[in-house]
């Protein structure tokens, strides 16, 4: 990569980590307190509103976004076109989804569900205001005015929620903390990008942005209801606390894997798009991402997992051991999310959004088999199964990302590997810690250092590249 293009990449990673780091950090820190003031009934509640959230949300967003990135001269009749559809589509459906939350309510027994419905999907139309804003500054990676709104955002809408706990509003102080966070969010991107929508509709920049967007918002589209349907699977065929233990899981779990998944997309899709035409400076660039972004995942996760009992006995209490039971599964399969993203992303950055669609449908359709475990054998086993499906999907994502650059599948698996064992050592080191008869607030310190010293020790001995990598970046980073 020519010297430009990776200061910018690298500034751009940093400033995209930072955002995340700052808003799952503060999320993490405020989610502990939430969880011993809350119930597991009170998240499972959240969890089941947010299914159909997820779901709008790709519909409103019809894709746009991406085609806004990836078109390297964007004009100003483009940002509006986009506005004025995300802001239309959210109106729409908004309108849709409020007269059938009895309906939703009546499904899940829960009679709440219908108030819970209707004004949490009100930041579907806060963030229809917000998303061509925040398109701009990814196109521009400009990541570090981004992390100043997350900090805000986040920390406010955070120490509201914690407020509207301790007074006794349940579910609500969720509700509202999530509302309080788009609506600050939307507010600080008019304040920082300096441009104003305008009611301008141009037909031809909806037929081009359209054209690619809408393979890719279909996408995200059957993404987003698969992911979602493993909860309503729980929600349905369990109870809301049971759903509440699963969807806590889940969320420490995406605090690595879709954090740095988000991280990569975010800085490597306007990276990557703007050196489509030189296919060997990208195929380069693909490879060391691949192999720096699995480095992080595969041991942070498999870590994690290691750990997730005592981690969590000690952060949540105990009344959520049942989450820690659900950690490591998703962790392992959590693992590939990056590397799932990277190999599709490089489909978009080539203008594939066809074969990107063709591939989301095929997965979608073997990916039914856990939710069919789930409903009618168990929760372990749909997990257990939803790593085996992870596993298929990686070797449709990378086969033809492979094919266009000439980056197979087993030359991806010879390049992670390295990482994957370290992970597995690191964490079958301290994974048997907790069986000691000593109190979790003593066996946690003592795997946490166990991991650190297996981890460098390991790193250093076997000269690891991607470990030297992340060292020399940090160094140049410090410097600067």
């Amino acid at each position: 990569m020519a010297e430009s293009l990776k200061n910018k990449t690298i500034k751009g990673l940093g400033w995209s980590a930072l955002d995340n780091a700052a808003q799952y950090g503060i999320q993490f820190g405020i989610g502990i307190i939430l969880a011993r003031l809350l119930s597991p009934d009170d998240y499972g509640l959240l969890g089941l509103t947010g299914i159909f959230t997820v779901i709008c949300t790709a519909l409103v967003n019809g894709g746009f976004s991406n085609a806004l990135i990836r078109k390297k001269d964007v004009t100003d009749d483009d940002y509006n076109t986009a506005f004025i559809c995300n802001l239309s589509m959210s109106l729409l459906l908004y309108a849709v989804v409020y007269p059938c939350a009895p309906l939703i309510a009546d499904f899940f027994n829960r009679e709440e569900l219908t108030s819970l419905v209707r004004v949490s999907s009100l930041g579907l139309i806060i963030g229809a205001f917000a998303m061509v804003q925040q398109t701009r500054l990814t196109k521009r990676i400009d990541f570090k005015t981004q992390t100043k709104i997350t900090l805000v955002s986040s920390t406010v809408s955070g120490m509201a929620g914690i407020s509207m706990a301790v007074m006794g509003f349940g579910v609500w102080a969720l509700v509202a903390q999530q509302l309080m966070s788009h609506a600050l969010r939307t507010l600080q991107l008019y304040i920082y990008n300096r441009w104003l929508p305008r009611l301008r509709f141009s037909t031809k920049s909806f037929h081009e942005l359209f054209g690619f967007g809408w393979k890719l918002m279909v996408t995200a589209l059957l993404d987003g209801v698969w992911k979602e349907l493993y909860q309503v699977v729980v929600g349905k065929f369990y109870t809301p606390a049971t759903l509440g233990q699963y969807t806590r899981a889940k969320h420490y779990a995406k605090l690595f894997s879709q954090n740095l998944t988000s991280v990569m997309d975010r800085v490597t899709y306007p990276v990557l798009s703007s050196i489509q035409d030189d296919k060997e400076r990208m195929t380069q660039a693909y490879r060391r991402i691949i192999r720096t972004s699995m480095f992080i995942t595969a041991v942070a996760l498999f870590f994690l997992g290691a750990v997730s009992e005592p981690l969590i006995y000690c952060m949540i209490g105990p009344k959520w051991h049942e989450a820690s039971t659900y950690l490591p599964f998703i962790c392992i399969s959590s693992s590939l999310y990056p590397l799932h993203a990277i190999n599709l992303n490089m489909l978009k950055v080539q203008g594939r959004s066809d074969l990107f669609l063709g591939l989301d449908i095929i997965k979608r359709i073997i990916s039914l088999a856990p939710l069919f475990v789930g409903a009618f054998v168990g929760i372990i086993p749909m997990l257990w199964v939803n790593i085996f499906i992870g596993i298929i999907g990686y070797f449709l994502n990378s086969y033809y990302s492979g094919r266009l650059l000439g980056y197979s599948s087993w030359m991806q698996l010879r390049d992670i590997a390295p990482s994957y064992t370290l992970a597995i050592v690191i964490s079958l080191s301290v994974w048997f810690l907790k069986y000691l008869p000593l109190s979790y607030w003593i066996v946690l310190p003592m795997q946490i250092a166990l991991g650190a010293t297996v981890f460098f020790t390991l790193c250093n001995v076997f000269k690891m590249n991607e470990y030297k990598e992340i060292m020399e970046i940090l160094k140049e980073r410090k410097k600067k």
